[in-house]
């Protein structure tokens, strides 16, 4: 049985959504709707285009070059269940995991025993670049993230220490 996701568009390759080469899927759908977001466009949860995990993943097999794959949105822990698997999926095939996300890692942890999949998707999750993006705090000279805010936290270590691990 296939598992759709409600994406609002995907690039095959980036080098400015997390280390190396990446495949960057952008999650339909978003509730933050921050002032300023960088895009818009994916905050309906009617638009974009419903597709199955396994076409996405069938188009990150034809390119050899791909370090990893970043989950955008939108917000992907809107749709966690189908992320997880997409995400679950692609460490079969080697890739690392990216997944930018409006809430904090500090709420993903506290509310995942009441949202499907949340804990799922986190677990999946290599790097995780959390919070909403804050117009004044916008930064361009920020790597991977727009505003100063957000974080890039080393998942697994971060759940190992029990404390947050930072990517500098």
């Amino acid at each position: 049985m296939d598992v759709y996701i409600r994406i609002a568009g995907l690039v095959k390759e980036s080098i400015v959504d997390g280390p190396g080469i990446r495949m960057v899927v952008f999650a339909q759908g978003c509730k933050h709707k921050c002032p300023g977001c960088h895009n818009p466009e994916t905050h309906s949860f009617h638009g974009g285009t419903l597709v199955t995990v396994d076409s996405i993943l069938e188009q990150a097999k034809t390119n050899p070059l791909l370090d990893g794959i970043t989950l955008s949105g939108g917000e992907p822990f809107e749709q966690a269940e189908a992320f997880a698997l997409l995400a679950r999926e692609a460490k079969k095939l080697n890739l690392d995991v990216v997944t930018y996300t409006g809430y904090t890692y500090e709420y993903i942890l506290e509310k995942s025993p009441v949202h499907r999949g949340w804990e799922a998707l986190l677990s999946q999750t290599d790097i995780l670049v959390d919070g909403r993006f804050e117009l004044d705090k916008r930064n361009l000279l920020l790597k991977f993230r727009g505003s100063e805010n957000q974080r890039i936290i080393h998942v697994k270590k971060s759940k190992a220490q029990n404390r947050i691990v930072i990517i500098d």
